[in-house]
Formats: structure tokens, C-alpha cells, sequence
């Protein structure tokens, strides 16, 4: 990957103040749309988690804890077979669906992709509220947005090269979904344990290399003048930083959250 400068020097017709004018609105564009996509996804999972509890105990098949149960919807999400596409659906749409809509779809059609990824993530996170408190939850998002913030500036100024470091945590989050879908049948809490270790430094690393990645592919073509391509790659972009942001929560979730 060229370095910004080397690349911001050689966008030829176009000042380096335009490009730089024109990068702070990108980013903007894409933590805005990354935020959208957490609020989406928080108000998802609260809304579900709200309807998958009753304390009517007629008719409720599963206790959650004293005077607490699933609630029909709550069954259908958590222990029926629907639980599997609650599951693996949004990652399957992430791999095989997301590549196609970027290519063919427009901006709009992306960005409207993004946030029904964003709904179907809060759905299947929506178990959180019913294993961990409401106040450790909160605690563990600030804990994160503050890690994610010092990472994501530190990939934005940052005159490393991070594209090497980017490859190789890439295989890592392979190895890693290799074990957690392992860990899903095994219930192993030492493996877990070493998977959300693991999980916080990789996407940690990752919150840096995609944040310069974005940067770097605004400024190689800002010159080109295709707008709607560069809208489309600040939802790509966000859609990155969303995912780092998530599964850094997530992990340190295992560690910080208290349990009901």
C-alpha cells in the first residue's frame, strides 16, 4: 500500500487542500454511518432481548432465573432451529452477499444493506441482556469506544505502513471464526478464554490497518471524480470499523460482563 503523502502528492488536477478537505468529510461520513449501525444494532438486540422475556410462567417452557422465562419469541430465537440463521445468517450475507452488493448495487442499496446487517446483528446479540447486567454492558462499550477511538487515530496518523500487519491478522480472524464454530459444539470455557484473548488484540490491530486502509483508498482516488463510488466505499468502510468495533466489545464482554 503507498503511503498517504507519497499518494496525496501525486493526485494529479486536485490540491492537496481538496484532498485534505475532502478526506475529513469521508471520515465523517464513515464514523457517522458506522455509528448509525451501532444504534441500529443496540436497539435491535434491546428490543428482541425485551421480547424474549416474560414473567408469565404459563405456557413457558424455559426458566431464565427466579420469576423470569422465554417468551414464545424468545424460544423461537434461542432454542428452536431458527437460532442457527439468527446465528450464521449475517455472517453469510457478509461473505457472500456483501462483495455483489458493493459491485452492482448503489449507494443508497449499500448503505440501506448496511443497516438491515446492522438489525440482524443486534438480533442475534440480543442474548447479552438476558446473560449479563445492564450496567456491565454499558461499561464494557465505553471501555471499548475508548480503546476504539485511541486505535482508529492512531491508524489515521500513524507514517507506518500497517497493510503487512493487516494481512496477517486476516488469518487470524480466519483461525479465529475456525474456533469459536469448533468452541459452539465443544463448550470449552479455557478455549474460549484463549479465543476472546486472542479476539480483542486482532481486532484491535485491525481497528488501526482498517482505518488507514480507508484513508488511503479515499486519496488514491479522490481524483477520479466517481462520487458515487467513493459514498460506496465510506458505507465499506464503516462496515469495516463496525465489525472491529463489535467483535472487540464482544470479547471483552467475557471478561468485564457480570452476570445476572
Amino acid at each position: 500500500m503507498a503511503q498517504f503523502d507519497t499518494i496525496r502528492a501525486g493526485a494529479g488536477g486536485v490540491s492537496a487542500a481538496q484532498i485534505d478537505a475532502g478526506l475529513r468529510a469521508h471520515m465523517n461520513k464513515v464514523y457517522a454511518t458506522m455509528s448509525i449501525g451501532m444504534l441500529i444494532t443496540a436497539l435491535a438486540a434491546w428490543a428482541i432481548a425485551g421480547l424474549a422475556v416474560t414473567t408469565d410462567p404459563v405456557g413457558a417452557t424455559y426458566m431464565l432465573r427466579e420469576g423470569e422465562y422465554l417468551s414464545g419469541v424468545g424460544e423461537a430465537i434461542y432454542l428452536s432451529p431458527l437460532k442457527w440463521v439468527v446465528m450464521f445468517g449475517p455472517l453469510a450475507f457478509l461473505f457472500f452477499g456483501w462483495g455483489a452488493l458493493m459491485s452492482r448495487g448503489s449507494a443508497a442499496a449499500v448503505s440501506l444493506g448496511f443497516f438491515i446487517f446492522a438489525a440482524a446483528i443486534g438480533v442475534s446479540m440480543s442474548s447479552i441482556f438476558l446473560v449479563y447486567t445492564d450496567y456491565s454492558i454499558v461499561q464494557t462499550f465505553l471501555v471499548t469506544a475508548i480503546a476504539f477511538a485511541s486505535l482508529s487515530l492512531y491508524g489515521y496518523t500513524t507514517k507506518r505502513n500497517l497493510s503487512g500487519m493487516g494481512t496477517f491478522l486476516m488469518m487470524g480472524v480466519i483461525g479465529l471464526l475456525i474456533a469459536m464454530i469448533v468452541n459452539i459444539f465443544l463448550q470449552s470455557p479455557a478455549m474460549m478464554f484463549a479465543i476472546s484473548a486472542i479476539g480483542v488484540l486482532i481486532f484491535a490491530g485491525l481497528t488501526a490497518f482498517y482505518t488507514q486502509d480507508i484513508k488511503n483508498t479515499y486519496v488514491a482516488h479522490a481524483a477520479h471524480g466517481d462520487q458515487e463510488w467513493l459514498e460506496k466505499a465510506a458505507i465499506d468502510g464503516a462496515l469495516s470499523l463496525y465489525i472491529s468495533f463489535l467483535n472487540m466489545f464482544q470479547f471483552l464482554l467475557f471478561f468485564m460482563g457480570s452476570q445476572e
